[in-house]
């Protein structure tokens, strides 16, 4: 696959994952967009206003930089709280409004990925991104935040080869994830083999590295981005560093993130209550 098909291939698979998503809550009445996700704090409302902020502000690091870097400058004035705070602006909106909001926000910015040069490379809060880069994390945050919701809605979805593109993106990762947990990044490539929905097997690495770590690309993607803890989830690492990978791994941006409890420790904490 060529370079610019494969940044089409992302952009196509963006578009299908925001549908899926739109699909589950464009009949939602008022009291389910109030429901409680996983993410504390979080409804489904404040799930799809954190996807339609972000979507606006990619676009405007893919259209109009300056503007982006005064969003940059803004967030650089309340760290920690400005993911929330576009989170809560949009989740105090209409449902309808939000859900406008949202659809308008993917389609300006799918527009806007699939017009851009090849080459282009954009401004973000962490390093800059290539098109299919961008593409792939939209990707990867509405899967996500769309597990949260589904989550809360009482639905299984069923997972996709789409997948592929996060579980690139995990491994990718990986350095990122020791650095920023402080730990010392593995030399050596580990050697990850997934088994995708479909029931191929994706693989990355050297064959014969010591270090591996194989399972299914779903419970590779929940870990990843920290949907579900590594105790719940069918995933074997083989090496000292492998191991240590699935404890911290993250294929999102920012400080650590917080995870997920086990689910034998979430059934303990709502019986408490």
């Amino acid at each position: 696959m060529s370079d610019a098909s494969s940044v089409v291939s992302v952009i196509d698979d963006l578009r299908r994952e925001g549908e899926e998503l739109d699909r589950l809550v464009e009949a939602l009445d008022e009291g389910q967009w109030a429901l409680a996700t996983p993410a504390e704090g979080w409804t489904v409302a404040h799930q799809i206003a954190h996807l339609a902020w972000t979507d606006r502000s990619s676009l405007l690091a893919v259209t109009d930089q300056a503007a982006f870097e005064h969003e940059v400058t803004k967030a650089l004035a309340e760290p920690g709280d400005f993911v929330d705070n576009g989170a809560r602006e949009g989740a105090r909106k209409p449902p309808a409004e939000l859900l406008a909001d949202w659809r308008s926000g993917r389609a300006a910015l799918d527009a806007a990925l699939r017009a851009a040069p090849p080459g282009a490379r954009f401004p973000w809060y962490g390093p800059p991104m290539a098109t299919a880069s961008m593409a792939t994390a939209r990707l990867m945050e509405t899967w996500a935040h769309g597990l949260d919701v589904a989550e809360a809605l009482g639905v299984t979805p069923e997972p996709t080869d789409r997948l592929r593109h996060i579980a690139r993106l995990g491994v990718r990762t990986r350095d990122f994830a020791f650095g920023v947990h402080g730990q010392p990044v593995p030399f050596e490539e580990f050697r990850v083999e997934l088994v995708s929905p479909s029931g191929e097997v994706w693989t990355y690495g050297p064959e014969d590295a010591d270090d591996r770590v194989t399972g299914t690309a779903l419970d590779f993607c929940l870990l990843v981005t920290q949907r579900a803890h590594r105790a719940d989830l069918a995933l074997r690492a083989e090496g000292p560093d492998a191991d240590r990978w699935l404890d911290i791994a993250q294929a999102f941006a920012g400080p650590p993130g917080a995870g997920r409890e086990p689910r034998e420790h979430q059934g303990t904490k709502d019986a408490d209550r």
